[in-house]
């Protein structure tokens, strides 16, 4: 372990500066506290699928008309142009370095979360982690763990059963055809409460075909646990 004037001594030879601006970034992660205080937060939202509220309440429209089959969904900030820079550079740029940090971000801004036993990151098709070089919500739990987070990793839990075309783009019938039937659990987890891990909730389509294949494999509880959460459309 590094004490603290090797901390110091690594951060002279090798300071770290802002991922978003560049300049220093005084700290054991890649972003400045000016960047990080201009992240907005996504507060208030549903409690159900964290759709970003105009004011406070417990659910949206949709989800008091139709809950969605997760009980709860924890994805502390907004899905804008500075946080969609870096998850990009995150999952399609290699920039595994940043895992550490948004790991961060979600625990400073989550709110309290229910326990858990075990953490469960939407699988990757095996062609597209060849492609990609690694799972980023496999990724991202890993690190929730190590940051203290109570509960152990389920990285094989869920398997994606078929490749699927990217979700982006795509309208709600079509994203909701693209997943019917594209995850299968790999073993029971009668009565487990479990997070279901993954980098950005858009409609909560994927959040809700993985939560229902583990409640149908007896799962007493599904949360899903995102960094940001897009916006509804003309918000």
């Amino acid at each position: 372990m590094v004490n603290r004037a090797g901390a110091a001594a690594l951060e002279a030879l090798f300071p770290q500066h802002c991922a978003l601006c560049g300049l220093r970034a005084p700290g054991p992660h890649p972003l400045c506290a000016g960047c990080a205080a201009d992240l907005p937060r996504n507060d208030p939202c549903c409690s159900r699928c964290a759709l970003p509220l105009p004011r406070g309440g417990a659910a949206c429209g949709r989800c008091q008309g139709g809950p969605p089959p997760f009980a709860r969904s924890v994805a502390p900030w907004l899905y804008e142009e500075c946080l969609a820079h870096l998850i990009g550079r995150w999952k399609y740029a290699g920039e595994r370095r940043l895992t550490p940090l948004l790991a961060q971000l979600w625990l400073a801004a989550a709110p309290a979360t229910e326990p858990v036993d075990a953490l469960v990151p939407v699988p990757l098709h095996w062609r597209r982690r060849l492609q990609r070089g690694f799972n980023q919500s496999e990724a991202l739990a890993r690190q929730l763990l190590a940051h203290g987070v109570q509960a152990r990793l389920a990285p094989r839990l869920l398997r994606r059963r078929r490749a699927t075309a990217p979700q982006q783009g795509l309208d709600a019938a079509r994203r909701q055809a693209n997943l019917r039937g594209a995850f299968a659990v790999t073993e029971p987890c009668e009565d487990l409460r479990l997070a279901v891990v993954d980098d950005v909730m858009t409609t909560g389509t994927t959040a809700a075909a993985a939560a229902r294949a583990l409640l149908a494999a007896g799962a007493a509880r599904v949360d899903i646990w995102c960094l940001a959460r897009t916006a509804a459309p003309g918000q």
